[in-house]
């Protein structure tokens, strides 16, 4: 078959890292299909260390397409610091493809998690604190911002308003934390925009492509089987299926 999942049966840190750099190696496509920076792997390639967080492992092999899918929650601002990081230590990025329907972790996204474990006080779940939770339930809500959203100024800025304006309301009359302003989330993200516009691509087409070409694609799961949002150790989990 050409297409391979790898997850881990547990509640991560199995070692799949080890395994997605031996399973890389051969595979022409290698996939993120969820999750976000909340996990990340450690990939030994050539006698040197490389921790990744966002970016598909396949990326330390050349020629090797990386997908970050329409499942993952992005921050972009970790994604450009991965990015610069890898091209830093030498590693061509231009393999890299980002779905358009990627959601994006928003300033507002971290705060909120933060301010809900805190109020949960000795009940609290245990989350990363860097927004992936409150990033989907704005995804399933409907009123998510995309990648797609970030590349067009005023789209941006229009939906960013208006999820300001609610974010706002619930993190001062519930959490009693400071507001944000839409002025100061655009100047720190439409710059992202222009470094992250190379990358972004219908990764459906290329997938579905890729499969039927009888390539090679590697499926590389985050987290593990019992932090899966339905089949986990709820409420205990992710906010994501990091099951096949």
């Amino acid at each position: 078959m050409p297409a391979v999942v790898l997850v881990g049966a547990q509640w991560g840190d199995e070692g799949k890292g080890k395994v997605i750099d031996y399973l890389a190696a051969e595979a022409d496509v290698v996939v993120r299909y969820q999750g976000g920076n909340n996990a990340g792997h450690t990939v030994w390639v050539g006698g040197r260390q490389f921790k990744l967080r966002l970016i598909p492992s396949g990326i330390l092999y050349p020629g090797k397409i990386c997908v970050i899918g329409h499942g993952v929650v992005v921050d972009p601002r970790v994604l450009v610091e991965e990015l610069d990081y890898l091209e830093q230590q030498g590693v061509d990025t231009s393999g890299l493809r980002i779905s358009p329907a990627a959601h994006l972790i928003l300033p507002y996204h971290v705060t909120l998690d933060e301010a809900e474990e805190d109020r949960k006080g000795p009940g609290r779940i245990g989350t990363t604190r860097r927004g992936i939770g409150p990033a989907y339930m704005d995804k399933f809500a409907r009123v998510g911002l995309r990648v797609e959203d970030l590349l067009e100024k005023e789209v941006f800025l229009e939906k960013l308003a208006a999820q300001v304006a609610e974010k706002n309301a619930l993190l001062e009359r519930v959490y009693g934390r400071p507001p944000f302003r839409v002025e100061e989330i655009a100047a720190a993200y439409l710059p992202l925009a222009e470094r992250i516009r190379p990358y972004v691509a219908n990764t459906v087409t290329i997938l579905g492509e890729a499969v039927e070409a009888g390539k090679n694609v590697l499926f590389e799961g985050a987290q593990g089987t019992l932090l899966d949002i339905d089949f986990g150790t709820y409420p205990y989990v992710t906010a994501s299926h990091p099951i096949a």
